[in-house]
């Protein structure tokens, strides 16, 4: 079975009085590509502080290589375990390369500075991580996914055994996930063991060869995909229903949220809104608005979104693009024509590329109309976008010019019905023409 890397027996972690985790027990082996997920406040990232010395837990032991960790030095753990953390505010202009060099920290003698071997294996480092031509550009002025892979290089040049990352795709595009979790798979597979905080259920349930699952700070279930992604415990722990399906390309497991109740017929069925979105970020509000009975369109996704997917099934028309291709001149016509026909568009926390940056094409021309635009989400224009600078011009634009800037769904939801009272005091009953005929198919085949 070989060796065991990394041990957690009985950890309890608390903040003053409020206990975060609470019994939790587990193993990884050596090249396991571990995925840890769970709702927000779980304790994902609290048990990735209890293992890399930042929390000392109240109760149990961590054991690296069979060594309690905190009897350990900490330059000692850092010889043998990287930390790639969510956010890292560098507030000097150190270039990439000078990053990367402080992963050789540990090995460094007092007031040793750095050796061609260290160089090397900085340099080594960022060649496995992409992003040796980065060198010499400035840190601070690298898009996220080009700052993503230089931290992970400088996990790797701490030469460690254990790399422990708190979701390490977020607020990246879909091409530079692609790119990170491709390069995690391979580091695992040369025996660098991998545990990896994820939002994201279906990247989980297709990279990682074993996943653990948080509910309010205890171990709900562990073991494979397979084991742990089950509607039931999908259910019990996010309180949502999931089809849980098999990837036709992937063969890995992929979860569909869908409707459990039928939406409610009532005075919200004449206000339609319009999602722009993508990457799962709008089916929470998809169900949400539906459940309220509320009209929902959406656009333009790929086919392989999870957003897409969510449409399929919750009978929602949606404006549809081919996998990792830009919308067509066709597809932003009938875009801009669900949009028009909308009373609210809602833009959601949604990274913006080269792809799908005519939606915000379609959102600007909807607040030209005079159609509300709401802007949800807590992610700073800056880390959405990955066009160079065009798409955090548009996302500012868009909020001088007068659309609604809100932090969650609940705020969606309140501000969508002030404007559906507002909208029906305005024009009485509703006489938009009902796309009921559409619902559920493709809006690109509809000329």
């Amino acid at each position: 079975m070989g060796e065991v890397t990394l041990k957690i027996e009985n950890v309890e972690c608390t903040y003053g009085t409020t206990r975060i985790l609470k019994n939790i027990s587990f193993e990884i082996k050596p090249g396991d590509f571990v995925g840890l997920i769970g709702p927000n406040g779980s304790g994902k990232t609290t048990l990735l502080k209890s293992i890399s010395r930042v929390l000392k837990p109240r109760v149990g032991i961590v054991l690296l290589d069979g060594k309690d960790v905190y009897t350990l030095k900490a330059k000692e753990v850092a010889k043998k375990v990287g930390v790639v953390p969510q956010e890292t505010p560098i507030p000097f202009q150190f270039t990439a390369l000078e990053i990367v060099l402080m992963g050789r920290t540990p090995h460094l003698g007092w007031l040793e500075s750095e050796k061609e071997r260290d160089y090397e294996i900085a340099r080594t480092a960022m060649k496995i991580a992409n992003c040796l031509h980065l060198s010499d550009r400035i840190f601070a002025e690298l898009s996220g996914g080009e700052k993503q892979r230089v931290l992970i290089a400088r996990a790797l040049a701490q030469e460690p055994k254990v790399l422990l990352l708190d979701e390490p795709t977020a607020h990246l595009d879909i091409n530079y996930q692609e790119e990170i979790l491709n390069l995690l798979k391979r580091l695992s597979g040369e025996k660098l063991t991998i545990l990896a905080v994820f939002h994201d259920l279906n990247l989980a349930a297709r990279y990682c060869d074993s996943l653990i699952l948080l509910n309010q700070g205890e171990i709900e279930a562990i073991g494979t995909p397979e084991e742990v992604l089950t509607p039931e415990n999908i259910k019990r722990v996010y309180r949502i229903e999931v089809l849980v399906k098999r990837h036709p390309i992937t063969n890995s497991l992929y979860l569909i949220p869908f409707l459990t109740s039928n939406p409610q017929t009532d005075a919200c069925d004449d206000f339609t809104v319009h999602l722009v979105c993508g990457g799962g970020t709008g089916t929470p509000l998809m169900h949400s608005l539906l459940k309220q009975g509320y009209r929902v369109t959406v656009g333009a996704v790929s086919t392989l979104d999870t957003d897409y997917e969510a449409t399929t099934y919750l009978n929602v028309p949606v404006v549809t693009l081919p996998p990792f291709s830009p919308a067509s001149d066709d597809a932003h016509r009938i875009h801009l024509e669900l949009v028009g026909r909308a009373d609210a568009v809602v833009l959601t926390d949604v990274p913006i590329g080269w792809g799908n940056l005519k939606n915000l094409e379609a959102v600007e021309v909807a607040l030209r109309k005079g159609i509300p635009v709401i802007m949800v989400g807590e992610t700073p224009f800056e880390k959405r976008d990955f066009t160079g600078g065009e798409a955090l011009e548009r996302l500012i634009r868009l909020k001088d010019e007068g659309a609604i800037c809100v932090k969650s769904l609940n705020e969606v939801l309140t501000v969508i019905e002030t404007l559906r009272r507002s909208c029906r005091a305005c024009r009485g009953k509703s006489t938009q023409k009902p796309l009921s005929e559409a619902r559920g198919r493709p809006l690109e085949a509809f000329e």
